[in-house]
């Protein structure tokens, strides 16, 4: 494969997402479940971006969040509006994310922030930037100094289940960092590790579209990108680690404390 190039392919279809975010309000929003919505521009913007992929590159599949799509082989894969939420409330927290799967490895990845004007990109071996600028991960070397993001918890009818580890490592990190973050969107907490405003980001999900062009940025950018049980990331993984070199042992050992 190409990276350089299909990086290019990448950016143009993510900028002509971005069109559409500057076209359109949130418009009629559509329930996905407990609290859980997506608005008219989720689906324009993952229409206009599909669309362009299918025809700049017949050969990969696609797999968006709003209308699914390949699930399988080297594909393209799509969160049209990440921080959805934020989207609709008008905080500024939310981005296009544009991710390369191939080999089972996220290899090239586009996140842009239209109401920030910042860009990240980065394919393997070819470096990460933020709108042209060459970026690096944290060098924090001590946890009473990290500034650590957490995923969102969990929303839907088994959620107090599900955030129990949630809540758990919440409660066993706030002693140990200087500060805790959470900020509604992975794409944009992926971004923000790649660049060093957060020394380490603890997610306990992994869908695709939220993440895959966040690891493949964090990796170019010198960012340790794992699993939560230490493991390499993977797209099947249960959730994501990314982290400052000298902060991974002791953050693993938090998080292997948690049930």
């Amino acid at each position: 494969m190409d990276l350089a190039e299909l990086l290019k392919v990448a950016e143009a279809a993510v900028a002509r997402g971005r069109a559409v975010t500057e076209s359109m309000a949130p418009g009629v929003l559509t329930s996905k479940g407990d609290r859980d919505m997506a608005s008219e521009v989720d689906f324009a913007v993952e229409r206009e971006v599909r669309a362009f992929l299918e025809r700049e590159t017949p050969d990969l599949g696609v797999l968006g969040e709003e209308e699914g799509g390949a699930t399988d082989g080297t594909r393209w894969v799509l969160d049209p509006v990440d921080g959805t939420v934020n989207f609709i409330h008008g905080v500024p927290l939310w981005a296009i994310s544009l991710g390369l799967i191939h080999e089972g490895r996220a290899v090239a990845g586009v996140i842009d922030h239209p109401a920030l004007d910042t860009t990240y990109v980065a394919a393997e071996g070819l470096g990460a930037t933020c709108n042209g600028t060459p970026i690096r991960g944290s060098e924090c070397t001590e946890l009473s100094d990290a500034l650590v993001a957490v995923g969102d918890y969990a929303v839907g009818p088994d959620a107090e289940r599900v955030n129990a580890d949630r809540v758990a490592l919440t409660q066993r990190l706030f002693p140990r960092v200087q500060r805790l973050r959470m900020i509604g969107t992975a794409a944009t907490a992926l971004t923000w590790t790649a660049n060093g405003y957060f020394d380490a980001l603890i997610m306990f999900s992994n869908k695709p579209w939220d993440t895959m062009a966040g690891v493949a940025i964090c990796r170019e950018a010198g960012v340790t990108v794992l699993d939560l049980d230490g493991t390499d990331h993977a797209p099947e993984s249960r959730g994501v680690f990314a982290v400052a070199g000298a902060l991974r042992e002791p953050l693993q050992e938090l998080l292997n404390s948690t049930p």
